[in-house]
């Protein structure tokens, strides 16, 4: 009994061997494309499709996606590591942009696309829903990378970040409709939409409710290794009890993720404990995403890709008809209700829309009985090859060209001052709290912070001096006001909290506190407004 384990490792002991040596070669080409990418400057994930397409026949063995590992384990990660570093206030300034392309705008580019299918390709209905689905996907990784390369206003960056948060949830939440319907035979509108919305509701209210469970354990400790394994806990059990109870797994994530960034480590967490889990997290992101897209290199086959390229070509207009159709349409009714979106920033959205490794995952996922799966998946696999080289290798010229990347140097400067005031500051907090635990003597707590000061006061005197220049009273709302705006939010949301935690304590009475938190609710919807 006991020689049974060891003649089992010894027998897996070359396959285990095999897998090592594949994935300390895949590290090595990873590390070789970051370097040359960025003295390129070509899109680090670009350049792993490409590393992944150059190397697949010198491994020692093949190996390719596995939809249950992206679904399962790839894609809670990266939606955790998204959700945690989204600031709500921020989140909500976009709300209006963000719920219209991530709903109406799935569902009409889905729609579009699959119209545009039928028609030139000459499928059936239930294959061009699901291929317009799976193409309405965005992969924001690649977008965002972009930007990292050329800088753009953080509004039209948040607009980005806050649609593929939503966008993939959508659209997962879709493609389960159209799998049922094809399994089923048929299902009507009405069950359709109930569905719907159940799913999407109950995804929000359990991410909700573990959210709120692990921001209050997080609140109880200031362990940085015990709140990573917390996190990685709750991302993947998250997802996994969402699709148990058959809710929407990525809208969990999602808020169970913004719940614990924007609460849970903001309670008691300290500033080092908040940077090892971030650090943690943003290592994680950039390690899943380096193997998602070196093995969507190795998993495509040129020659299939040579033989359906008419037909990949194809899916690639239909798409960009449906996104096309669907952004400018939905950001001009926009603007009726809300700040407009500015048209180059339009050009941005609609131009990124890259595909990329959800998309795979859905077409490898596709059960065995769908009439012409192998065509879908290999349609799939080309158009995101496609997508992924030639936008993401022209996206960063395009926002070049279209010119919304300068920052005026005056505002760069007033930045650079706050940043230096909110650092100078927050040392300052720090030394007054080592000072009160009686960890650092007076003499040395008086001298540091004494250093800090005067960064503190130059900083000030140079940013009071700036506003002070300015003649027209409204110049600046009109340069600075989202940055106002959401100075304006976080201070009613403080004030708001204040109020809640007098009336807790009864320090107030409850006719003076709820008239106080009415007229702050009045104020923040203004500003929603505005």
């Amino acid at each position: 009994m006991t020689f049974i384990p060891v003649i089992a490792a010894t027998q897996d002991h070359g396959a285990v061997a095999g897998l090592v040596t594949i994935l300390i070669i895949l590290l090595l080409v990873a590390t070789g494309v970051a370097l040359l990418s960025r003295r390129l400057r070509l899109p680090y994930v670009t350049g792993l499709v490409l590393a992944g397409l150059a190397i697949a026949d010198l491994l020692p063995e093949r190996i390719g996606l596995d939809s249950a590992l992206i679904l399962n384990l790839f894609l809670p990660i990266l939606l955790f590591e998204a959700a945690i570093n989204t600031d709500l206030s921020r989140l909500r300034s976009t709300v209006k942009p963000v719920s219209l392309l991530a709903g109406p705008g799935v569902i009409l580019c889905a729609g579009i696309t699959a119209i545009a299918l039928k028609f030139t390709l000459g499928w059936n209905w239930i294959q061009v829903l699901i291929l317009g689905v799976i193409l309405a996907i965005t992969d924001t990784v690649s977008v965002i990378a972009v930007f990292k390369e050329v800088n753009v206003p953080s509004r039209l960056s948040t607009i980005v970040e806050g649609e593929s948060l939503f966008n993939d949830g959508m659209a997962l939440v879709l493609f389960s409709l159209i799998l049922q319907a094809h399994a089923t035979g048929s299902i009507t509108v009405a069950d359709s939409i109930q569905q719907f919305l159940l799913v999407i509701a109950g995804g929000a209210l359990l991410g909700l409710i573990l959210g709120y469970l692990s921001a209050e354990l997080f609140s109880r400790s200031d362990d940085p290794l015990s709140g990573i394994l917390l996190t990685v806990a709750l991302a993947l059990g998250a997802f996994q009890a969402a699709e148990s109870i058959h809710v929407s797994g990525v809208v969990t994530v999602v808020v169970a993720g913004l719940v614990v960034g924007n609460t849970g480590l903001t309670r008691r967490f300290s500033a080092s404990s908040r940077i090892t889990l971030y650090s943690f997290w943003e290592y994680a992101g950039f390690g899943v995403n380096t193997f998602i897209f070196l093995l969507i290199g190795l998993e495509i086959n040129l020659t299939t890709l040579w033989q359906t390229l008419p037909a990949v070509l194809v899916a690639i207009a239909a798409y960009q008809v449906g996104r096309l159709l669907s952004v400018y349409p939905l950001l001009a009714i926009l603007q009726r209700f809300d700040r407009p979106i500015p048209l180059r920033w339009q050009h941005v959205l609609f131009l990124g829309n890259i595909k990329g490794s959800l998309s795979m995952a859905l077409a490898l996922s596709l059960p065995a009985t769908l009439s012409g799966r192998g065509d879908l998946i290999a349609l799939v696999y080309g158009t995101v090859l496609l997508s992924l080289i030639g936008q993401g290798l022209s996206l960063p010229w395009l926002v070049k060209q279209l010119n919304i990347s300068p920052v005026p140097a005056s505002l760069q400067q007033v930045e650079e001052l706050q940043a230096q005031l909110i650092t100078a500051k927050a040392a300052q907090d720090t030394l007054d709290e080592l000072l009160k635990n009686g960890i650092l003597p007076k003499a040395v707590y008086e001298e540091m912070r004494s250093r800090y000061q005067v960064q503190v006061a130059k900083s000030e005197k140079l940013l009071r001096e700036h506003y002070n220049l300015r003649s027209d009273p409204g110049a600046i709302e009109k340069s600075d006001r989202p940055k106002l705006d959401a100075i304006r939010r976080q201070l009613l949301l403080a004030e708001k909290g204040a109020l809640n935690q007098a009336l807790r304590r009864r320090v107030i009475s409850d006719t003076v506190g709820r008239s106080q938190l009415q007229k702050i609710d009045e104020q923040l919807l203004s500003l929603e407004d505005d």
